[in-house]
């Protein structure tokens, strides 16, 4: 199947990914839209794994504060060079970010964060809900009850709060397959009047 430049377009404006890889996703796919932007996904985890031990020795600060005045973020947005953190789509993300920090209140950013004592309640908590559950079961239901109740405490597994379909983590992950470096988020602070 011939992919046309008008497929090629569409797709490169949707993701923000080079010509390239675009046309080897869109031939991959078939011409299939939706498969292609599936398939420069994954490509794009796998290139943020890759490049994860990788220095992160630059950045930028993305800040955001609301319209009343009663909330701001600040997110530390860390990558490999001064060439990126220069880059307008990287500040950008850095700000979209912070944004979605001060709505969302994130409590950690990874799941590596998750500290011994929230793990514990929460366990406890919810140990108690699966009791009457089949006991082969139990232990299974406990860890989907608590991967779904940090998953919206956790920064990086949280859907973007202005694209659902995308996690924080993805965003991430399509900044390093569009800029060919480690990102990484180094740091979060939110403050609120209440």
């Amino acid at each position: 199947m011939e992919i046309t430049s008008a497929q090629l377009k569409e797709l490169r404006d949707k993701t923000g990914i080079s010509v390239m890889q675009c046309k080897k996703a869109l031939e991959e796919a078939g011409g299939d839209m939706e498969k292609a932007l599936i398939i420069l996904q994954k490509k794009g985890g796998e290139a943020a794994s890759k490049k994860s031990d990788r220095e992160l020795g630059s950045g930028t600060i993305g800040s955001y504060v609301h319209n009343t005045g009663e909330v701001a973020a600040l997110v530390n947005l860390a990558c490999e060079t001064d060439f990126v953190a220069k880059n307008e789509e990287f500040i950008k993300l850095a700000r979209d970010i912070a944004m979605h920090v001060a709505a969302q209140a994130p409590l950690y950013v990874t799941r590596e964060d998750v500290d011994e004592t929230a793990l514990t309640k929460a366990r406890e908590v919810f140990k108690v809900e699966v009791a009457d559950k089949p006991a082969d079961m139990q232990e299974k239901i406990l860890e989907g009850k608590l991967s779904a109740y940090f998953k919206d405490r956790i920064l990086l597994e949280q859907p973007f709060i202005k694209d659902s379909e995308k996690t924080i983590s993805d965003l991430i992950n399509n900044a390093v397959q569009k800029f060919g470096e480690n990102i990484a988020i180094a740091e979060v602070r939110r403050v609120s009047v209440k």
